[in-house]
């Protein structure tokens, strides 16, 4: 993929993920404001229906003391009056001619003061019934054919007798509350009173939270409270009670909600979880994407680095074995039996190198894949060690270098293939070789760990830097020194050597500095 259009793809994904995310805190956000109104309307709802409903329940009480202080007086009146108005109206097209009566006879039962249970010990208090009666006539003025008078005959005639109409009720609900204001307020309204009807209110509006409240009069507290009400003006909700016919009231209902918040985000909380699980995995999606897609381009130009390498590293043996066949092929040289011998041997040395950097790949590609059968039998550690450094021994002497033994664990023996074992420490060394610039000087160490060996190979090479010392156990990973030819390899020994001490339940790390040389180390479980 070209450069650009990887970066443009990934540009252009980002901002859209980040938009994603925006616009997903900011739905979040408004349902929590848009939760935070539907709250507040329902909690003023239900304040109001609560401080209606307290001052419909006094109303009713007076009028039922009314009521009953009247049946009480045992029928005898003390008085009577009756007031009667009327008017009448003609109709000149129809000659029809409305009489409209109403009359209102006031009845003194002579109840007394106590009625509203006054202090003061005077009884001035007045208190009457009336009734009233509405009667609507219809006349039609007609001309009598006998002696052709006028008369008025009657067509219609409604009567209704009952109690107060709406304007008269009002008017004795206004004189009970002037006398109510003289009232304490813990005598007008219970805590019991205001906490029930204001759980029910709430619950059938859906708020089902605790609250705290209290009853203020003119700004001040009263002792109708709940028992943790704490006044803060930004989590009040607040309703006028006892309001009188001007509209003006001396008391207020508080009420406020400790847990608000947490019901506020609670009410939408499966939403917006879903809403953040889902985003969630875009992200995490999209960060396996570019992952992968960074990871794809790495191991591109890593595969593209390990055909080169691998093309160098054939390159060289085949042009041997071409110039040692055209040799052989000579005239002069096929009598020559010493040197036809040493052209074969360089034939096979060459060819024998070739084998072997094919048999690396494949041996890689079958531990992947987990077909390489490891058998794995008692084996001494240090033999093993022994062993290997012979087989690069004759490359550190002819670079001038050492390679020193430092074989301290007094237990040495594992569950091990001996011939892969012996390969792993080999690479091992090989690898210190290779990037030691100047003589190779290499020590090997062996130490116990309770019940494990460690193996501790270092050298005073080159070094690594950390990034590269996470890496360096990856598949065709190779550190670029400028000349990608100056070190041989493939970047496939470490990466074998990783892949057969986990085999073998061992673990395999590096510590390095650049400029320092580094130290591999192999922790395998003893016997």
């Amino acid at each position: 993929m070209n450069k650009k259009l990887f970066v443009l793809l990934v540009v252009l994904m980002s901002l859209s993920l980040i938009g994603l995310i925006f616009v997903q805190s900011f739905w979040i956000s408004k349902s929590i404001d848009s939760g935070e109104e539907q709250f507040s309307s329902s909690v003023s709802e239900a304040l109001n229906s609560v401080t209606n409903k307290i001052t419909e329940r006094e109303s009713k009480n007076y009028f039922d003391r009314y009521l009953h202080a009247k049946d009480s007086a045992g029928g005898e009146l003390k008085g009577t009056q009756l007031t009667n108005f009327f008017f009448i109206d003609r109709d000149v097209n129809s000659n029809e001619i409305l009489l409209y009566e109403h009359g209102i006879l006031e009845e003194d039962y002579g109840i007394s003061s106590t009625f509203f249970d006054s202090s003061d010990g005077a009884d001035t208090t007045i208190i009457k019934s009336y009734t009233s009666k509405r009667t609507t006539s219809i006349f039609r003025r007609d001309t009598d054919l006998e002696d052709n008078t006028p008369r008025l005959n009657p067509i219609q005639r409604f009567e209704k007798i009952g109690g107060l109409n709406k304007m008269e009720k009002a008017a004795m609900e206004d004189v009970f509350m002037v006398y109510a204001k003289r009232v304490p307020i813990h005598k007008r309204v219970s805590k019991q009173e205001i906490e029930l009807l204001l759980q029910r209110e709430l619950e059938n509006r859906g708020v089902d939270i605790a609250f705290e409240y209290g009853v203020y009069s003119n700004g001040l507290p009263t002792k109708v409270k709940s028992s943790k009400f704490k006044y803060a003006e930004a989590n009040i909700y607040r309703s006028p009670m006892f309001v009188d016919y001007e509209g003006v009231s001396n008391f207020d209902l508080l009420i406020s909600f400790p847990k608000k918040k947490r019901f506020l985000v609670q009410s939408i909380l499966g939403l917006a979880m879903l809403s953040l699980l889902f985003t969630l995995i875009i992200v995490v999606a999209y960060a396996g994407a570019i992952y992968q897609l960074i990871r794809q381009k790495q191991i591109s130009e890593i595969k593209t680095d390990f055909i080169n390498n691998m093309t160098h590293e054939f390159k060289t043996p085949i042009a041997t074995i071409n110039l040692a066949v055209e040799a052989i092929r000579n005239p002069k040289i096929i009598n020559d039996q010493e040197k036809v011998l040493r052209y074969l041997q360089m034939i096979r040395d060459e060819n024998k190198r070739m084998h072997a950097q094919v048999e690396n790949v494949l041996r890689i590609s079958k531990l992947e894949k987990n077909q390489l059968d490891i058998s794995k039998d008692r084996v001494n550690v240090h033999d093993i060690i022994e062993d290997a450094i012979t087989h690069v021994q004759l490359i550190v002497d002819d670079r001038g270098g050492y390679i020193h033994t430092h074989l301290d664990a007094e237990r040495c023996e594992v569950l091990a293939n001996e011939m892969h074992f012996t390969n792993v420490i080999v690479n091992m060394l090989d690898n210190a070789i290779k990037y030691s610039e100047e003589a190779p000087k290499i020590d090997v160490f062996t130490e116990r760990a309770k019940n494990y060996i460690i193996i501790k190979v270092q050298d005073q090479g080159a070094g690594m830097s950390k990034g590269v010392v996470k890496k360096v156990f990856e598949k065709f990973y190779r550190e670029h020194t400028g000349d990608i030819h100056n070190v041989k390899g493939h970047g496939l020994g470490l990466s074998y050597v990783k892949k057969i001490v986990e085999d073998h339940q061992g673990e395999v790390y590096a510590e390095s500095e650049k400029g320092k040389g580094s130290t591999f180390y192999i922790k395998l479980p003893l016997i």
